[in-house]
């Protein structure tokens, strides 16, 4: 059982709008249709590349346990590759500056594994689906203790809510571009 957390109530909080706007753009991916989620896969990389490399960066290995094993791109690249598709090129000159910075980003994208799992039940089994399998539970409920023990304050709570939303905003975007949504 998970136990409510300040620093992760703050979090979810203060994203949800950005969340639930992330989750309407890729809404529309027909991810049954290999053009669809090809494209799907391909707004995933638009953000999750350089959001990945950022935390790379800026030390996440040190605040996360298990960072190594964390990281996805080498499967979004992989499952892109089985598509013959290209990967996106990096746009995004995404930097986390201190700890909550990185955790902020780290929530998003961890966050994002789990609702990739649940995807995955909806994607035909002969497309390549390793970057949408499930992770380990235990890593989610690792971060969340991360976030207690490390989000103490008011600042590093508001810095890892700034970095998840430019993260979330980063999805958003990268949603927009290659699911051709003109939501608003």
């Amino acid at each position: 059982m998970t136990l409510p957390s300040k620093a992760r109530g703050a979090l979810r909080a203060a994203t949800a709008a950005h969340h639930d706007r992330v989750d309407a753009v890729f809404s529309h991916a027909d991810l049954t249709d290999r053009e669809g989620y090809g494209r799907f896969l391909q707004a995933q990389a638009g953000a999750y590349l350089p959001v990945e490399a950022a935390l790379e960066h800026a030390g996440a290995a040190t605040l996360v346990p298990g960072w190594a094993a964390r990281r996805r791109t080498g499967l979004l690249r992989s499952d892109l590759a089985a598509l013959g598709l290209a990967v996106p090129r990096e746009t995004s000159a995404l930097t986390f500056d201190g700890a909550a910075a990185v955790l902020g980003g780290v929530y998003v994208l961890e966050g994002s594994r789990l609702g990739g799992a649940l995807l995955a039940r909806g994607v035909p089994a002969h497309f390549p689906r390793d970057f949408l399998a499930p992770g380990d539970s235990a890593g989610w409920r690792s971060l969340l203790g991360i976030l207690e023990h490390t989000l103490t304050s008011a600042g590093d709570i508001a810095s890892a809510i700034e970095s998840a939303s430019r993260v979330f905003l980063l999805f958003e975007s990268s949603g927009r571009r290659y699911l051709r949504t003109d939501l608003r």
